[in-house]
């Protein structure tokens, strides 16, 4: 007679008593609901990814400098690319490089000097005309033409206290301006570096690209080609287009102003031109400085219609320009963009406005190359997703 002990249990029975040991390892008599399980998934997938995100925001914040100068040397690269390509037909490389940023660096410096003699040929009569538009605001601020009145004492007692507050913050002044000097050095440094780089870029940066593949593993090469050249194209194209589209802005609004008979027209276009660069609030910003120019100089009129004018020169932009120049290259949404320049200047400032739109459609870009989407959903079906469905079978509720 055997021992009863000796019996060996049946499979069935091992994995009772072991699932009543550790219910966690055989995946029976689960300890959190399934909805928490899923949660908690999510959440410390979300923190990884959060943590990720911030470590390179900070790696960047501690190389700032750096970083800024590769980005404007991508910038060059991609707006003097088809030039030095244009060059690389009948002359070396290298030579067709050096040619495009002599160019470049020659139209910068005449449109600098231009503006300049333009500031240096009006300012004379600028002054008087800005003596005289001073005294027609003054005059209409106290005019009572408003829903409120400012008086001359009034405004004499506000210069007096600004100039009381500088006396008093001169040291404060003082210091943020040698911090200004020293950024003055940092923003020549960056663009030495810019330049630089993009020397490199225009004339090797197919072989510098090839190289960086050939550093990784074969089975992804194929996934960084696809991100590299989605992410390549969508810059390229934005900077590119952006540059056209700013050329445009400034010379519409150099006639704009010439017609109006504004001073300091070549200055003001060169402001619609740099604002042109910052979405959402550049335009309306150099639309602002330009109507108080005219405002001051020939009156309430002539600030009107230069505010229209401006205005509509912002319409042919959004209407026209930027759906024929930048076509599908870069589509974003007006909410993501704003969202993007809010977070950029909050974190960089100017330079973070300027920089955040074109990382989230290269972002973006990338990300739709390398996904896998599902068939996309009808309208109709999100939106009664969204919307209760009255089932007209239905009997009202008994009160």
């Amino acid at each position: 007679m055997s021992d009863p002990s000796r019996i060996t249990p049946s499979p069935t029975a091992r994995k009772v008593a072991g699932a009543r040991r550790n219910p966690n390892a055989i995946g029976y008599e689960q300890t959190a609901p399934r909805w928490l399980r899923s949660v908690a998934g999510w959440s410390w997938r979300l923190l990884v990814v959060a943590a990720a995100i911030a470590l390179v925001f900070f790696a960047v914040a501690q190389v700032q400098l750096l970083f800024i100068a590769v980005f404007i040397g991508f910038v060059i690269a991609a707006v003097l690319r088809p030039l030095v390509e244009w060059f690389a037909k009948v002359m070396p490389r290298f030579l067709a490089t050096a040619l495009a940023l002599l160019l470049a660096i020659a139209f910068l410096l005449g449109m600098l000097t231009y503006v300049g003699f333009s500031v240096a040929g009006q300012w004379e009569s600028l002054q008087q005309q800005f003596g005289d538009g001073i005294t027609q605001i003054t005059d209409f601020l106290e005019s009572g033409s408003l829903p409120f009145k400012i008086t001359s004492e009034q405004i004499a007692e506000w210069i007096a206290n600004a100039q009381q507050w500088i006396q008093d913050h001169a040291g404060q002044l003082a210091g943020q301006a040698a911090a200004g000097a020293g950024s003055v050095v940092e923003v020549f440094t960056a663009m030495a570096l810019a330049i630089f780089c993009s020397v490199f870029f225009l004339a090797r940066g197919a072989e510098m690209w090839t190289w960086f593949l050939n550093q990784l593993p074969a089975r992804t090469r194929d996934s960084w080609k696809l991100a590299g050249g989605a992410g390549w194209y969508t810059f390229s194209g934005y900077t590119r287009g952006t540059v056209i589209i700013a050329l445009t802005d400034g010379i519409l609004a150099f006639i704009l102003l010439s017609v109006l008979r504004v001073p300091l027209a070549a200055p003001l276009a060169v402001l619609v031109f740099i604002g042109a660069f910052i979405p959402l609030v550049g335009a309306p910003a150099a639309m602002i400085v330009a109507m108080i120019v005219a405002l001051a100089a020939n009156g309430l009129w002539s600030a009107v219609a230069v505010g229209v004018g401006i205005a509509l020169i912002g319409q042919l932009e959004g209407h026209v320009l930027q759906p024929i120049i930048m076509g599908k290259q870069v589509s974003i949404h007006p909410v993501v963009i704003a969202l993007a320049v809010t977070a950029g200047t909050l974190t960089a400032g100017i330079l973070g406005a300027v920089i955040a739109v074109p990382l989230v459609a290269v972002f973006w870009a990338v990300f739709s190359r390398l996904r896998t989407m599902d068939p996309p959903m009808e309208e109709d079906d999100a939106r009664d997703a969204i919307e209760p469905v009255e089932d007209e079978d239905a009997e009202p509720a008994d009160a």
